[in-house]
């Protein structure tokens, strides 16, 4: 008897960790790989080796400060949330919705994951702390009154993953490029719509009930959205890869040929989000194996296009190398 209410004891204690941890949306993290957008485009890798990695790492730090940051929001969010989560079909199963976590126990976890992400900000840049500050309260004031507010809780979504871009510049110390800044937005502001338009295909007439929002866009509203914000995207993409900028740094304007996988990419995520196959991009990222095989080529060709000289120059010096050898 003793034994097995230790193991009920200790399996409760396992899930309710277990609950907690999910509280942080691990599986949102991948959010986070805005960041390195400036590592990728400002060439930071073609540096020698040693400043090459230590660039690498310190965008990866500012991706750990800024997952521990968007945990924060996450869980205030899913405390404000709780009764309205309660109606989703899928959101009901969340910890707090379900019940299975209490909520001063997530406040007093994303206070942490707060302090620790701006304490990990600061030991790298003051600059950064600042980001992840503003980031928090940004969206803080989005969790307790603007994500009401039809549009601006979009644009402000969009913003939020703007200052993701603008930390990775900081966190490796290079300039912040203007294209970074309105492509990411433009970008985001199609992502965030799409949410939307992908809540109200799978909500429905309950769709007022857990969003007050959703019950003021409407699904041919969502719909000229996402073509002018698509549009908007893809306009901005084929503008900095033709700037004279881009051309001057990478050598070339061939970014401007993978444009096919990127409006391949946008167009998918656009049918499938306002059929309701997905109510969330995130989802459909992690689960449509088109769509991340678009991705892949698209970010492999950018690669190539992006280091192609100096991969070919390093690939040449080791072939000298081991042919001295031989």
């Amino acid at each position: 008897m003793g034994l097995s209410g230790s193991l009920v004891v200790g399996g409760a204690t396992e899930n309710g960790m277990k609950d907690y941890f999910l509280l942080m949306r691990p599986v949102h993290w991948i959010k986070n790989v805005f960041v390195f957008a400036a590592l990728i485009f400002a060439r930071q890798l073609q540096q020698p080796l040693d400043e090459a990695l230590r660039a690498l790492a310190q965008a990866g730090w500012a991706f750990v400060c800024f997952s521990l940051a968007a945990s924060a929001i996450y869980i205030v969010n899913d405390v404000l949330d709780r009764q309205a989560d309660s109606v989703h079909p899928e959101r009901r199963n969340r910890p707090l919705a379900a019940g299975r976590a209490k909520a001063p126990i997530a406040l007093a976890l994303a206070c942490g994951c707060g302090a620790i992400a701006l304490i990990g900000g600061a030991l790298l840049s003051g600059t950064l702390a600042a980001i992840l500050a503003a980031y928090m309260v940004q969206m803080m004031l989005y969790s307790l009154a603007l994500k009401r507010v039809m549009i601006l809780d979009c644009i402000l979504i969009a913003a939020g993953f703007v200052l993701r871009a603008v930390a990775g510049a900081v966190a490796i110390d290079v300039s912040i490029s203007p294209w970074l800044v309105i492509c990411t937005f433009a970008l985001c502001l199609f992502l965030a719509f799409s949410k939307r338009r992908g809540e109200i295909a799978q909500l429905q007439e309950n769709s007022e009930a857990f969003r007050k929002t959703l019950g003021e866009y409407t699904p041919e509203l969502l719909a000229h959205m996402l073509d002018v914000t698509s549009v908007l995207a893809v306009t901005c993409f084929l503008l900095y890869t033709m700037d004279y900028r881009t051309k001057e740094l990478f050598g070339t304007n061939n970014l401007v040929y993978t444009t096919p996988l990127v409006l391949y990419c946008i167009f998918r995520l656009s049918a499938l989000t306002q059929k309701g196959v997905y109510s969330d991009p995130v989802r459909l990222i992690l689960h449509d194996r088109p769509f991340q095989i678009g991705m892949l080529l698209w970010g492999l060709l950018c690669i190539a296009i992006v280091y192609g000289i100096g991969i070919g120059q390093r690939l040449g010096a080791l072939g000298l190398a081991w042919a001295s050898l031989v």
